[in-house]
């Protein structure tokens, strides 16, 4: 019997402040794995409501460019913390590590969309943040959990982890 080979890791994020712990797991893991990592920010689409009001008001080639650029905009600054985080965290190392990133933002559910980019992504492990933005136990975590077809990592995010 061989070892499970992990070559992909999709790690989610909210991108807020707290999920840096989160982050550090994921590079260290990739990098003893020799693994990619896939950022995933989920998006909640607009509800009906908001969507036929927008509709009624915003010409359809606006609405799309205006959700191009969000997507786009979100895409940027996943990139520019990514290279920040490199910069401070990665660059004192005494044996240099350069991981490999692929940058995605899904619209849809939480939990349903990170699975469905885990199995589409041939994802061989989930890394997600404990706590969600507002410090509470994720019910996003709890589900892909249970979920999940592959392992899934939950790191503390609402304590200091030295």
């Amino acid at each position: 019997m061989s070892l499970p080979e992990v070559s992909t890791i999709l790690y989610t994020t909210s991108m807020g402040d707290h999920t840096s712990p989160v982050f550090k797991y994921a590079v260290k893991l990739a990098d003893s794995l020799n693994a990619k990592i896939v950022i995933l920010h989920v998006v909640e689409p607009i509800g009906t409501m908001g969507s036929a009001l927008i509709k009624n008001y915003v010409p359809d080639e606006l609405i799309k460019q205006m959700h191009d650029e969000g997507i786009n905009q979100i895409i940027n600054e996943m990139q520019t913390r990514v290279e920040r985080f490199c910069e401070n965290q990665l660059s004192d190392l005494a044996n240099p590590i350069s991981p490999n990133f692929e940058f995605a933002v899904v619209e849809g559910n939480h939990t349903d969309t990170i699975l469905h980019e885990a199995q589409t992504r041939g994802a061989d492990m989930i890394i997600m943040g404990a706590e969600n933005t507002f410090g509470h136990h994720s019910s996003t975590t709890q589900q892909v959990v249970k979920q999940a077809k592959v392992p899934v990592v939950v790191v503390p995010t609402g304590k200091q982890l030295s």
